[in-house]
């Protein structure tokens, strides 16, 4: 799964959003916080692995799961290339709003 059909979820940005906040949270406590069930919570834990956009490190019983903050950075720089994108094409319909008014004033 892509990186962006994983995230179209909000329990899976919830799980992401945690994870960010507290560094590391086992499989356990990550399905403690939710009122689904652990079969549903461990679903979406395995999307964001195959998405990469959490590492899993096993530690006797248990799955430690952090955020990949490799793949966060890409998510990072795309959004900042997009938002460049679009500040550009605001810009520019900036600059004929700006010309369409003077019409206006002018012809008024």
């Amino acid at each position: 799964m892509d990186t962006f059909s994983a995230l179209a979820d909000p329990t899976r940005r919830n799980i992401l959003e945690m994870l960010s906040k507290k560094g590391q949270l086992s499989a356990t406590d990550i399905y403690d916080k939710f009122s689904a069930s652990h079969p549903a919570i461990s679903q979406h834990l395995k999307v964001l692995r195959e998405a990469n956009l959490v590492q899993v490190e096993k530690k006797a019983q248990q799955r430690i799961y952090q955020v990949n903050p490799e793949a966060m950075h890409k998510l990072e720089v795309w959004a900042k290339k997009m938002a460049q994108v679009l500040d550009v094409r605001f810009e520019a319909l900036d600059k004929v709003l700006e010309v369409e008014k003077r019409k206006i004033k002018k012809h008024g």
